[in-house]
């Protein structure tokens, strides 16, 4: 007893200490919020999306689907059920859910229910992944006014949250990359590759023509 009635003291002071601690920054374990869409390509989106103030990382995977730690050849040979999709982590005190949901509308093309640009198929896709409710409401408030200022039908669906897969490494980052990797171009660094690829595609130029001065990524490619 009389250990644990000098240990008393300590305790209460160690206490108090984690308590002033998270007092004094509450935000810490709070401030990081989630937001997965997809927008085609997830190389592009992941470029965009982490030139944004107040996003912490982007970072690329797979999701929507059923079949289990899919890999890259899985996904884009089809049959998956999965897009290639960004999780946005981001801070909502510097930048707010609503306003990464209205400019992911207007970096993509939101009118193709077949692809996006280049790139056809199931798995390159736009769609909005909600957790609850409350997401689902704004995500399609945003959905409806993005449809209002474009003038044309926007097939963007709001989807539940499924499980995220993480792409491939050599994925991530792919747009500022180093590695050199063969393209019908010939040997290139990734970040070269990528800028080539997304040039090629048609991604900025169909933006800008859907949105023109709105588009708030294709002015810096």
């Amino acid at each position: 007893m009389r250990v644990l009635e000098k240990l008393k003291p300590f305790v209460l002071t160690s206490l108090i200490a984690i308590g002033l601690v998270a007092h004094s920054n509450p935000a810490r374990a709070q401030a990081t919020e989630v937001l997965t869409v997809a927008g085609g390509c997830f190389w592009c989106v992941e470029s965009d999306f982490e030139s944004v103030p107040g996003v912490i990382e982007a970072v690329s995977g797979y999701t929507g689907g059923k079949t289990q730690n899919p890999t890259y050849k899985d996904v884009t040979r089809g049959g998956t059920g999965h897009y290639e999709a960004v999780q946005i982590a981001f801070n909502p005190t510097k930048v707010s859910r609503k306003r990464l949901l209205e400019l992911f509308f207007r970096s993509v093309d939101p009118t193709d229910a077949g692809g996006q640009f280049c790139d056809r198929g199931d798995s390159y896709r736009t769609a909005i992944f909600v957790s609850n409710s409350e997401e689902e409401a704004l995500a399609k408030e945003v959905k409806a006014e993005a449809q209002h200022a474009l003038g044309q039908n926007i097939v963007t669906p709001v989807l539940e949250t499924r499980t995220f897969y993480k792409a491939e490494d050599y994925h991530q980052d792919y747009y500022k990359g180093q590695s050199l990797v063969f393209t019908r171009f010939g040997p290139k660094r990734q970040a070269e590759a990528y800028k080539r690829y997304r040039q090629a595609c048609g991604r900025d130029a169909r933006v800008a023509k859907l949105w023109g001065s709105a588009a708030p990524f294709a002015k810096g490619h």
